[in-house]
């Protein structure tokens, strides 16, 4: 089964949306293993909410945790411990793509990192960016974490007003191809989601 992780630069980058454009542009399976912040929409809801094919299965959380917070502080607010071992990839015959909680460093428990599961679980990565101060620095730090585990990452989304120059600094460093772009939007429907996954190089 063919494994897609959807991570960020960092948090609130826009993973969910383009977690459901490649979910639709691929037809494929999504799963969120663990969402914080449980309370508020979930991201398993906003992507289903988002898709217009009818192939795609949506595989239920393996945490809901209420705290809106790190996986691993939210886990502890809960008194529990998540282990990556612990947690049962669905079994699909489609592609999955697997939606991140935060970035690359967020911690999972006391020895474990979100990219650890990527390593574990054999996927390959699309990274989201979004053009802020900053950002550039946040970009190439997650690409070169990457590059240091051996890790796939298929390519890079930008998410926001387009930056042509922070682009140009991070493909300078950081050879991997651009997706997709994501304009700003007021709101997301299936319409955009799937004008969106049509134009996304996957």
């Amino acid at each position: 089964m063919r494994k897609i992780f959807i991570t960020g630069i960092g948090t609130g980058v826009g993973k969910t949306i383009v977690s459901a454009i490649v979910t639709e542009a691929l037809q494929a399976d999504y799963w969120k293993p663990i969402q914080t912040g449980s309370g508020e929409d979930r991201d398993s809801e906003t992507v289903m909410n988002l898709l217009s094919n009818t192939k795609t299965k949506i595989h239920p959380e393996a945490y809901c945790l209420p705290l809106p917070a790190s996986p691993f502080a939210a886990a502890e607010e809960q008194g529990i411990t998540i282990e990556i071992k612990n947690i049962s990839i669905p079994q699909a015959d489609n592609i999955l793509v697997i939606e991140g909680a935060g970035g690359l460093m967020v911690p999972i428990n006391e020895k474990e990192l979100m990219i650890d599961m990527i390593e574990q679980w054999d996927a390959e990565v699309i990274l989201v960016s979004q053009n802020y101060l900053g950002s550039i620095n946040h970009t190439m730090l997650s690409c070169m974490a990457l590059k240091n585990r051996g890790l796939k990452l298929l390519g890079i989304v930008y998410n926001g007003e387009d930056k042509l120059m922070a682009e140009r600094s991070i493909l300078s460093f950081c050879d991997y191809p651009v997706i997709g772009r994501i304009k700003p939007e007021n709101n997301f429907t299936p319409e955009k989601v799937s004008a969106y996954a049509k134009k996304f190089l996957l």
